[in-house]
């Protein structure tokens, strides 16, 4: 069983939610005592104490808007070995993280992800219903790019001989390894085909609840990303129905100079989608 600490409303909540591996997930809750819930999920060897993702969940606290931030399998306090790839299991992991809140009767509304926590949430609406708004902050498009820059030239043959690759920091110490196995999940996880899925998701969970529910999805990329191109934004906003896309000028993929900017702009989405909800509701 989940567990959470109790504590009242305005203070962060530590809250702890097995996955279906057993695994322990931790994260926290900004609470508002909102109905809703914004669950909000970090990228690749990344933490729920990432930048973006602390700001976020800060300004929708301000705003009224309860936010949980929480940490993938094998990365920050969760339980679990790192693991390269992983995108479709992360996207299980954020499955049960909204099953606990459900079957506390809180709503999740909106998820959004940053980096490869942008491909998770669309993974996630492309699989599961019951999600209202989706916020893709930089994810990759096509997965089998963007590879060789952290693998180096040679990372296939050198995976296909020794059955792994070892990725090393700056000072030479191992900072996680690639399996065949591990880079076969990234290779065969098709963003295009799972952005296809979510307008048939979309429509299944109108017919079989007799709800017209549209499901709305925000892209924002910055211009000046350097790790995931901008290009990649437009792919999105080209296959996802209901879609809208906001590039910042100038940002790099950690919206260093441009939180501000980036806050204002999920903010006034999330608030939107909430309302209209409300009127849909009402």
């Amino acid at each position: 069983m989940a567990q959470s600490a109790h504590n009242p409303v305005g203070q962060q909540q530590k809250i702890i939610v097995p996955n279906k591996h057993g695994e322990k997930l931790v994260g926290l809750l900004h609470e508002t005592g909102s109905e809703k819930i914004v669950i909000l999920c970090h990228g690749f060897r990344s933490t729920k104490e990432t930048t973006t993702i602390t700001n976020l969940a800060i300004a929708l606290e301000n705003e009224g808007i309860s936010a949980f931030r929480f940490d993938f399998a094998g990365n920050g306090e969760s339980e679990g070995t790192f693991q390269y790839g992983n995108y479709r299991r992360e996207a299980d992991d954020l499955h049960a993280v909204i099953q606990h809140f459900s079957e506390a009767n809180r709503a999740a509304s909106t998820i959004l992800g940053h980096s490869k926590g942008g491909d998770v949430v669309l993974l996630y609406a492309s699989k599961y219903h019951g999600i209202r708004t989706v916020v893709n902050v930089s994810g990759r498009y096509d997965l089998k790019r963007g590879m060789e820059e952290r693998l180096g030239k040679d990372f296939v043959e050198t995976i296909k001989k020794e059955g792994y690759l070892d990725v090393k920091n700056k000072t030479g110490d191992v900072s996680y390894r690639v399996t065949e196995e591990s880079l076969m999940d990234r290779l065969s996880t098709d963003m295009h085909e799972a952005c296809l899925q979510i307008d048939k998701n979309a429509s299944k969970q109108t017919l079989v609840n007799f709800v017209f529910i549209v499901l709305w999805v925000l892209t924002v990329h910055g211009s000046a990303d350097e790790i995931i191109p901008v290009e990649d934004a437009l792919e999105f906003s080209k296959i996802i129905p209901n879609h809208k896309l906001h590039v910042i000028e100038g940002a790099d993929h950690c919206y260093t100079s441009h939180q501000a900017e980036l806050v204002s702009v999920v903010l006034d989405f999330i608030k939107a989608a909430l309302q209209q909800d409300k009127a849909t509701s009402n």
